[in-house]
């Protein structure tokens, strides 16, 4: 007898995981710095603790993501429970002020296609 693969991302499950949940709030973007504060406790949703055994050291959502075989809105509405409730802390790339000059770019994209 064989055994069908569990499908990890049917609908029912994703429910269930979200517990029927299914938006949350644009403040975790795909590379905000996921870290856990705690470790995984007894009883804690299985994904919960995956993610906090995860994100011993710094890790993006989009990797947490992959790692976790859930969709990235799954996973943000599991990153939001936690977030809520002190177990991880969210770290935000910096923004890079000094860009480079648009006149500069201009050019070497007009040196480019003279190539």
């Amino acid at each position: 007898m064989t055994r069908k693969p569990v499908d990890t991302g049917a609908p029912d499950r994703l429910y269930t995981v979200t517990n029927g949940r299914s938006s949350v709030d644009d403040t975790l973007d795909l590379v905000t710095l996921i870290v856990a504060e705690c470790q995984p406790t007894t009883g804690m949703q299985s994904e919960h603790a995956r993610i906090l055994t995860l994100c011993r050291h710094p890790t993006s959502v989009v990797e947490i993501s992959a790692e976790l075989e859930l969709p990235i809105t799954v996973c943000r509405i599991l990153l939001a429970d936690l977030l809520d409730t002190g177990r991880i802390t969210a770290r935000h790339p910096p923004v890079n002020p000094s860009l480079p000059d648009p006149a500069l770019l201009k050019e070497v994209l007009h040196g480019l296609r003279n190539l």
